[in-house]
């Protein structure tokens, strides 16, 4: 039978999760995230997920949308995925051709994707006229693995973002701040503490629980951010160091702290990524036995 594209309903959140877990086995994605990031998504986001259905099954999707928090107006996103075992019959290019449409109605001048990087993923949107950018690693730990903990810098409290669960602004703050400085094609910055509560604070992911924060004379000023979905695995949603304590090992502090938790509290799987040319973090990853475990390409077209 022949594919649909059409743009995703509640009642696709489960078959949306599947084809993302199956295309990107590293990272951690569930129904009820799915339909978080539709529910929570800002007006000015312009954020439309298609799905291709083909028999009554969703086989690909694409998250689309514009970078509305950028300096430079006009950036659109528009992230691909077919389950593998559909691949071939054409809902990769019904869903580009879908999700291109929509960026240039909504007045994108450019569409940014993150194309997994292996030959024939990087050939597919190189057909589609994309060019090929920065590239990001996915990184897996076991935490059998796990290094002995840090140990505690004098002057330095660790706790958890559960602790600030009464006024999160300090967090968001350092979080803020972080988010700038971020490695990226499209600046990352952001600064409405309402729509970060909403999307990043009360994600249905994020662990506050797991999610470790070193403080110095009261003030966060490292962090690192956990994500878990109900199995024994573990995601890294972000790692960040204010810009006055930047190198004295905070960022591997946290985040060993954080693994170290992570695995007494039963969980056996760690996944992270990285810019590949961030090279602190991934320096960080590696003293804590990371390794390599896959990537992604970030590539681009002019739309008009």
């Amino acid at each position: 039978m022949s594919i649909v594209v059409r743009p995703f309903g509640p009642a696709d959140a489960e078959g949306y999760a599947l084809v993302r877990r199956a295309a990107l086995p590293f990272l951690l994605v569930t129904a009820e995230s799915v339909a978080f990031h539709f529910a929570e998504a800002h007006p000015d986001m312009h954020y439309r997920p298609l799905v291709a259905v083909r028999n009554g099954e969703v086989i690909g999707t694409a998250q689309v949308g514009v970078a509305h928090e950028a300096s430079r107006p006009g950036q659109g996103f528009a992230n691909v995925h077919v389950h593998p075992d559909h691949r071939g019959l054409g809902a990769g290019t019904l869903l580009s051709r879908a999700a291109e449409e929509h960026l240039v109605e909504v007045g994108a001048e450019a569409a940014y994707a993150w194309v997994v990087d292996e030959p024939g993923h990087r050939a597919f949107a190189e057909r589609r006229g994309y060019r090929p950018g920065r590239s990001a690693r996915f990184l897996r730990l076991d935490l059998a693995a796990l290094p002995a903990p840090l140990p505690l810098p004098d002057g330095v409290e660790l706790r958890t973002a559960e602790d600030f669960a009464d006024d999160p602004r300090p967090v968001f703050d350092l979080d803020a701040g972080c988010a700038a400085d971020e490695p990226g094609d499209v600046d990352a910055g952001f600064a409405d503490y309402a729509q970060w509560l909403r999307e990043t604070w009360n994600h249905p992911l994020l662990n506050r629980e797991l999610t470790t924060i070193a403080v110095v004379d009261g003030e966060p000023v490292a962090f690192t951010a956990a994500r878990t979905d109900g199995t024994a695995r573990y995601l890294t949603g972000m790692t960040g160091t204010a810009r006055a304590h930047r190198g004295r090992g905070l960022a591997s502090l946290v985040k060993s702290d954080s693994l170290h938790r992570a695995r007494a509290a039963g969980l056996t799987e760690a996944f992270t990524g990285n810019d590949a040319g961030n090279a602190p973090m991934l320096a960080v990853n590696a003293r804590l036995g990371y390794a390599d475990c896959g990537g992604e390409v970030r590539c681009v077209r002019e739309l008009g």
